[in-house]
């Protein structure tokens, strides 16, 4: 009887399983693994799935797999199938996302765990609010829109607004106005103590019995005309209250739950597990919601509007320099994880009155964002070019990601980390979409481009900008800067792209690229053949048997042992790889007579045509490229002929380990399409002159 698959099945199977699970959670758009065992993961089988938008693997065993806006719920259902939940749930082997975070923080040294700790505790206190986020701004984005066409006024007082537009407002403040709760139950839960604890301590400084306190008989009010309100304090057997409005704050729950955790902790000691769960609780509340009222809360607010003041000061001031600064360090920030600290700033900035509740740093951020997705787009059309199967899968679900969601990991980890030319044109990029957006402020009389909501920099949020039309110009040049000097000058080295090219099985007709084909064949009159022969290559005729030999000495390793996904899913070609023997140099040379196709002058990777119609790709060594050359005493160059047993290139082993890389050196067949099978018919120890793989042409 046939079965049905899942997607979820299918994506648990395809990582080897619940018992191969050693970590998993999501984020905005991805299923994040940490596996015991990732080398055997079929990338193209993975992105074969349904519903899976492309894979991602990454350093170590963590693997990436791209899921789109149903992210959570194929993580829910994933967590929910019966192997699973036999393992553990979402941790699998048992271990929970903070024990896995403590062992890999562990690896780290004096202030360094200090400070990723820090930057650890900001980001998982937003990363799972960024769904509701981006659902609220879609909202706000539909608004803008229709306040910017005439169809609502959006700055109508709240009781001359219509029944519709109430509704509207209330379905994005619910998450707007009551951020603080939802960061301070996501903080209390990073540290480990009961989130709903951490919830109804903040949600105290929101109810309408401590607004009411305004009312409250003894409460004084003065009127700030720095930031056009009024500041009132109560007081509370004699002691002063400050009351502030606690909407949408962020610093006040991230201060109150760092605090709360030492004292529910203690608590836990001391008290009685028998009594805990009512004790504790109770406690809690009993020391923190008036330290946070009377201490917490107006000294986040404190620190919060200080920080927003300062840069409105700067905006204000140098608006020019602002817009160019904030997409410049932007790059650099998000990798590290170090634009979360910017992310509550520009929250903190919407909820304060000092700011007029605008905030000026995610227009600029916006030249960052599309610079970065231009260089995407790049990428995307030069491996379309290419016909590279794997960038192309994985540009495509970054793009998507970053043009419709306004998420750049996507495109920052799976692409411009990896190639050291992309960076350099983004930020310039970058540089233009600020220089842009300052130079219109500045022939405009404005203190740059602000907004009244936190926004995802997308296409589909740009109308909630204003002015409009400015960021419309400057996120348009960000992204066409960074699009057109990628597109023109390349985000690969010639190397880089050369291997690409010939695993893709494609051969350029200009100088970078060796000749499609060899000089034509002459008669004894030197007068060129009028065509060539029919017959087909001696290995490509059908049910033909060819041996290929090793092309260095050394121990033979399965495919799927290599550690570099490119290689060990055989997208580039079925073969094998080779841990090369003893020694100080390693030789390797051509394992038959043909032409060399690739030839790079780093003298890491040698593609050559054999005579017989075979094409191998011989990889000396893992990610090799980055070493420009050094350790390589480089035998040939391409287009040349070769005889079987010719040296290629001489390897110091020494230069190559000290560098850090692997020596482990995949010999694969390119054209595997041609053969009906591909097998390694070597084991062990090998002699660089012995049979490696047998080919039966189809």
């Amino acid at each position: 009887m046939a079965t049905t698959t899942s997607t979820p099945e299918a994506i648990l199977d395809a990582v080897g399983g619940a018992e191969n699970i050693i970590h998993f959670t999501h984020c905005a758009t991805r299923l994040r693994f940490e596996l015991k065992d990732a080398s055997g993961i079929d990338k193209a089988a993975v992105e074969a799935i349904p519903g899976v938008m492309g894979a991602v693997p990454q350093s170590g065993d963590r693997y990436q797999i791209v899921i789109g806006g149903a992210v959570q719920s194929v993580y829910d259902e994933i967590n929910n199938l019966p192997a699973m939940k036999s393992q553990g749930g979402s941790s699998g082997s048992g271990q929970s996302d903070a024990d896995v975070k403590a062992a890999a923080r562990a690896k780290a040294r004096g202030k360094n765990a200090l400070v990723d700790a820090f930057f650890e505790y900001l980001s998982d206190s937003f990363r799972p609010l960024l769904p509701v986020l981006l659902g609220a701004s879609m909202i706000v984005a539909i608004l803008a829109v229709l306040n910017t066409y005439g169809f609502i006024d959006s700055s109508a007082d709240i009781k001359d607004q219509p029944a519709p537009q109430l509704v509207a407002g209330a379905m994005y403040r619910s998450v707007f106005y009551f951020l603080p709760i939802m960061v301070a139950y996501n903080a209390a839960k990073k540290l480990q103590i009961d989130p709903w604890v951490g919830a109804a301590v903040m949600a105290a400084v929101m109810t309408p019995e401590f607004a009411q306190l305004k009312e409250a008989a003894g409460t004084t009010c003065v009127r700030n005309e720095t930031i056009q309100s009024d500041l009132c304090t109560a007081h509370i057997f004699g002691v002063p209250l400050q009351l502030n409005n606690y909407g949408g704050q962020v610093f006040v729950p991230l201060l109150m739950v760092a605090i709360l955790s030492l004292v529910y902790k203690g608590l836990a000691k001391i008290v009685p597990s028998n009594v805990q769960m009512v004790f504790v609780p109770f406690l809690s509340f009993v020391i923190m919601m008036p330290v946070t009222m009377f201490l917490i809360g107006p000294l986040g607010i404190w620190v919060g509007t200080g920080l927003g003041t300062a840069l409105f000061w700067l905006n204000d001031t140098a608006p020019f320099v602002f817009s160019i600064v904030i997409p410049l360090v932007y790059p650099f920030l998000v990798p590290l994880g170090l634009h979360w600290p910017l992310n509550a700033v520009m929250l903190a900035n919407i909820a304060n009155e000092s700011t007029g509740r605008v905030d000026f740093i995610q227009g600029p951020m916006g030249a960052w964002n599309f610079a970065c997705f231009g260089a995407t787009a790049a990428v995307l059309a030069l491996s379309l070019r290419d016909r590279d199967k794997v960038m192309t899968q994985t540009a495509s679900g970054a793009l998507a990601a970053g043009l419709f969601g306004g998420i750049s990991e996507p495109s920052l980890y799976g692409i411009h980390l990896r190639f050291k030319r992309i960076y350099p044109f983004m930020l310039v990029g970058c540089a233009v979409g600020g220089l842009v957006e300052g130079i219109g402020s500045m022939l405009g009389g404005i203190n740059g481009v602000t907004t009244t909501t936190f926004a995802f920099t997308s296409l589909l949020t740009i109308p909630v900008f204003n002015p409009m039309w400015l960021y419309g110009i400057a996120v348009a040049a960000a992204f066409a800067t960074s699009f057109f000097l990628i597109v023109t000058f390349g985000y690969r080295t010639k190397e880089e792209r050369a291997e690409a090219l010939a695993a893709a099985g494609v051969v350029e007709a200009d100088a970078t690229a060796a000749p499609a084909v060899t000089a034509p064949a002459t008669t004894d009159d030197d007068e060129p053949a009028d065509k060539p022969a029919e017959d087909p290559k001696p290995a490509l005729a059908p049910g033909a048997v060819t041996e290929i030999v090793a092309p260095l000495a050394g121990t033979v390793m399965p495919l799927n042992e290599v550690e570099d996904p490119v290689f060990s899913t055989g997208v580039v070609g079925q073969g094998a790889g080779i841990s090369p023997a003893d020694g100080k140099t390693i030789v390797v040379t051509a394992p038959a007579a043909g032409t060399l196709a690739v030839a790079p002058a780093s003298g890491h990777a040698y593609g050559i045509t054999l005579d017989n119609g075979v094409e191998v790709l011989i990889h000396v060594g893992l990610d090799t490229v980055n070493l420009e050359g050094k350790g390589f005493d480089v035998k040939v160059k391409q287009g040349d002929r070769v005889t079987a047993g010719q040296e290629l290139v001489r390897v110091d082993r020494k230069t190559i380990e000290d560098a850090g890389y692997s020596l482990t050196t995949p010999v694969l067949i390119t054209n595997t399409d041609k053969f009906a099978s591909v097998e390694v018919i070597a084991e062990g120890e090998i002699s660089s002159d012995a049979p490696l793989i047998r080919l039966t042409a189809l």
